[in-house]
């Protein structure tokens, strides 16, 4: 049914939460010493963020099936699709796929939280896999 392991959309749903976290960038060249800024700048979000880069490199590194799931899952939790649309949503999601699905994923708001909810409309959860394992 699935064609992604949901560890692997569990892993992303931790990147993309991660980034999600982020605030607009309100000092443009913070000093030297986060101590000093009482560590603001890891939540900003500037344009070399590791934290951005990790959740893009995680797309990318699925084969090209892996990335028509993860699509179609955003959907799903959308709300574009349900259960018992799942094989359209693929078929739509395999029609639309490009070499851009990673930036498309990581440019949705709120992405972490419409994957958790495409795998929950699946009958899965990422409460039961250990995400230090991941």
């Amino acid at each position: 049914m699935i064609e992604i392991s949901p560890e692997k959309v569990c892993f992303i749903i931790v990147k993309a939460r991660e980034f999600d976290a982020k605030v607009d960038v309100e000092e443009p060249d913070p000093g030297s010493n986060p101590s000093d800024e009482n560590m603001r700048a890891v939540l900003q979000d500037y344009a070399d963020d590791a934290t951005y880069q990790e959740l893009k490199e995680a797309i990318e590194d699925l084969n090209e099936e892996e990335q028509i799931n993860l699509v179609a899952l955003l959907w799903l939790g959308r709300g574009d699709y349900t259960k018992a649309d799942w094989s359209e949503a693929l078929k739509q999601a395999r029609e639309a796929h490009n070499k851009h699905s990673a930036a498309y994923l990581t440019g949705t708001p709120m992405l972490g939280d419409l994957l958790e909810e495409g795998l929950a409309e699946l009958g899965f959860s990422c409460a039961d896999f250990e995400m230090g394992h991941l």
